[in-house]
């Protein structure tokens, strides 16, 4: 995975494809597939703390994240704890809040041009990660600090801003500078190739990631009120098994490469578990569902996934909203 990455790297700012622009971008389009790679398969492991026994290994290894431009702390805060505890709940789970653009819950207010969402939700797709490398980092930082999220990870708001900064030097000083000055193309054509980086990146992780979870068979339940306090409805591995969905399980090379994150499923019931045990604990969780008459969702194939999740995204924005189904 990081040969993917770093080789297409070094060839373009040794100079190869100076004289070819199709050659030049298509080294930033193999380096958005080593991005993919790495996010999917290496850090999001290490930052999980399951990519190996050894905690160093996992520390040291989760810094491959701030290498290609994002932040492990915010990642952890994000991911880890409001992703994987709240998921699926609106103004909880940061994977489905915070853009208006997008209706990704039928808890979410409805506006007009939602109902073509469905067609230029890849648009924006394309964007995530692009928009994670520059601004994300900061608001996510300034929000946790409002929500007391930043002192469980024992650093402060000042500490965690120039640490962002750092880290933001440090990438965009490889990432751009350095091709600009030996890549040997003209400054529009690297910032393009960038964007191609990062659009390949981005429109391929929200793939990966938007069907295990924003999917027709997903309830969205919301906590209840008891006592005074809030409380899931169901218990926390029931609401992580109702609100997710594997697809592709047969597939061994593709589940390789994004490191099992087609069985989502199994991942979020067992954060603690390397990525490599998940098709075999698959078999496991299904029968275990199925004999206490719960739900398993499985799309059978990538393809199939997409397009039930397309259908999703055209039923949160028609005008009929599809709340009262859904939760039903």
């Amino acid at each position: 995975m990081l040969l993917c990455y770093f080789v297409p790297y070094i060839l373009i700012i040794t100079g190869l494809g100076a004289n070819n622009i199709l050659l030049f971008w298509s080294l930033w389009f193999v380096m958005g597939w080593g991005m993919i790679g790495i996010g999917a398969s290496v850090m999001h492991d290490a930052n999980h703390g399951t990519y190996s026994p050894n905690k160093k290994v996992n520390k040291y290894l989760g810094y491959i994240l701030e290498v290609i431009g994002g932040y492990s702390i915010t990642w952890k805060i994000q991911h880890n704890i409001l992703h994987h505890t709240y998921t699926n709940i609106d103004g909880l789970d940061d994977d489905i809040s915070g853009f208006v653009f997008l209706r990704l819950s039928p808890r979410q207010r409805r506006y007009w041009y939602h109902r073509y969402q469905y067609l230029y939700a890849w648009f924006f797709y394309m964007l995530m990660t692009l928009f994670w490398m520059t601004a994300k980092d900061y608001l996510q930082v300034i929000r946790y600090k409002q929500h007391n999220l930043l002192s469980n990870q024992k650093i402060s708001l000042r500490k965690a801003v120039l640490e962002v900064t750092f880290y933001k030097i440090i990438y965009y000083s490889y990432i751009l500078v350095l091709p600009l000055l030996f890549s040997g193309q003209a400054w529009y054509y690297v910032l393009g190739g960038f964007c191609v980086m990062h659009f390949t990146a981005g429109l391929v992780l929200s793939c990966i990631f938007q069907p295990s979870h924003i999917m027709a068979s997903s309830p969205f339940s919301l906590p209840v009120i008891v006592d005074s306090t809030y409380r899931m409805e169901d218990s926390w591995a029931i609401h992580e098994l109702v609100n997710t969905t594997d697809f592709a399980p047969r597939s061994r090379i593709f589940s390789w490469f994004i490191g099992g994150l087609n069985f989502q499923i199994e991942h979020h019931l067992f954060t603690g578990i390397c990525h490599i045990h998940y098709k075999k604990l698959s078999s496991i969780v299904k029968t275990t569902a199925e004999s206490f008459s719960l739900p398993y969702h499985v799309q059978p194939t990538f393809v199939r996934a997409l397009l039930e999740h397309a259908k999703m995204l055209k039923m949160l924005g028609k005008k009929e909203d599809p709340a009262t189904r859904l939760l039903s």
